[in-house]
């Protein structure tokens, strides 16, 4: 009895073996059928329908020109804008605008990016196994936009801290520089009435921050004498004012992770553009990029001047931007010889990140865009905008779905 106790395990450890080696030699199987880098049949006939290699590099050095300038131009008014009244970031025709290009941001998510990916992962190319019998493409797109909630929160937690640090350093240095010059001297005045705080011997006692204010606007209003204030802009420093901090820092993340979602797509529709050789192809996306482009540009530039960086990094930010897609484009010149995307390995590369941009660019449009600005107390305080601001939301979303039809 245990000699048989003792051989059948062995029998079955077999079995096990077999079962495992088979499942391994499937998933290797369905691995290598997937990263290959052959074109479907399918897909060669339907390249060989309009190609022309001559005008298709044309077209693509007039697309790297035209997206540029459009990108420059959409991610540069609202920089340059912030200068002029009626292009300010406070102001109506801004916050029109901005509700445009929500609108081209959200519909470039759900109706360009997630179908786009959908059939890459779906393609008959690929094995059924398990590219045809799951959802990859709504599934990465769900788990992106669930990951940019946790960049965004973490992001906020972070920037509001190092925010409040600043402020009690600002403070706490505002204070010293008080303590130093408490007593102030000030000329004699011609009338016998008293400043705010003045004591007896013509000089003037200030007590904390609220008093030092008052002192100075107090000052201004007599124009009597010459107060001499060391820390008045001092208290003024920080990057966003008192009651916009929160705001401030909102805009400070909303613009980096709206950014990472635009150029991670942007560098696929480009390479996408760079390695077409037919017209057919080329011309549609070129009108619909530079308009694309342009757009997606003035709401991530609308971010940037909200956010309120310095001059260098908003610099850094608007070009990294605007050179994307031209980058992407040359790069995929460069690689036309040896990149098929119509392969396994293109198309999964391609789904999984058009998943990723989708889900990244529905949240921003949703959550950072349209419910920040719609739910406001300035757009529910004003009938006006709000009727205004809702028509141009669903004219840039329903422009940018139209575009769908040719590219």
């Amino acid at each position: 009895m245990s000699f048989i106790e003792q051989v059948v395990p062995f029998f079955f450890m077999d079995h096990i073996r077999e079962k495992t080696g088979a499942f391994s030699d499937t998933i290797m199987l369905k691995l290598s059928q997937s990263v290959s880098n052959t074109a479907c049949g399918s897909a060669v006939e339907e390249m060989e329908g309009c190609r022309d290699n001559s005008a298709a590099l044309t077209l693509k050095m007039v697309a790297i020109s035209a997206i540029l300038i459009a990108g420059v131009c959409g991610v540069g008014i609202p920089l340059v804008g912030k200068k002029h009244r009626f292009l300010r970031t406070d102001s109506n025709l801004f916050f029109t605008a901005k509700a445009f290009a929500a609108g081209v941001i959200l519909a470039t998510g759900f109706v360009h990016m997630l179908p786009g990916a959908t059939s890459s992962l779906t393609n008959p190319c690929l094995p059924k196994s398990p590219w045809l019998n799951f959802p990859f493409a709504g599934f990465i797109a769900m788990m992106a936009a669930l990951a940019t909630l946790v960049v965004d929160f973490v992001g906020t937690q972070y920037y509001e801290r190092k925010q409040e640090k600043q402020n009690l350093k600002d403070q706490t240095d505002s204070g010293d520089l008080l303590s130093e010059s408490a007593i102030v001297p000030v000329e004699p005045k011609s009338r016998n009435e008293k400043l705010f705080g003045e004591e007896e011997g013509g000089a003037i006692h200030i007590v904390g921050m609220h008093a030092h204010a008052a002192h100075h606007r107090h000052s201004h209003s007599q124009e009597q004498g010459a107060v001499r204030e060391h820390s008045h802009g001092h208290a003024h420093s920080h990057s966003f004012s008192g009651g916009d901090e929160e705001g401030g820092v909102r805009h400070v993340v909303v613009s980096q992770v709206l950014e990472l979602g635009i150029v991670s797509h942007s560098i696929i529709i480009g390479i996408s553009l760079g390695v077409s050789e037919s017209p057919c192809t080329i011309r549609p996306l070129l009108v619909a990029l530079s308009f694309h482009q342009f757009f997606e540009g003035f709401a991530l530039g609308g971010c940037i001047s909200q956010a309120q960086f310095n001059s260098l990094r908003s610099t850094v930010m608007a070009t990294f931007f605007a050179i994307t897609t031209p980058l992407g484009i040359a790069i995929g010149i460069g690689a036309a010889s040896s990149y098929d995307p119509h392969s396994p390995r293109a198309l999964v590369v391609e789904g999984i990140l058009n998943s990723i941009s989708a889900g990244i660019l529905v949240y921003m449009a949703l959550v950072d865009l349209i419910a920040a600005d719609f739910l406001s107390k300035r757009m529910s305080c004003n009938t006006r905008l709000q009727v205004v601001s809702y028509f141009a939301l669903f004219l840039g979303a329903g422009l940018m779905s139209l575009l769908a039809i040719w590219a």
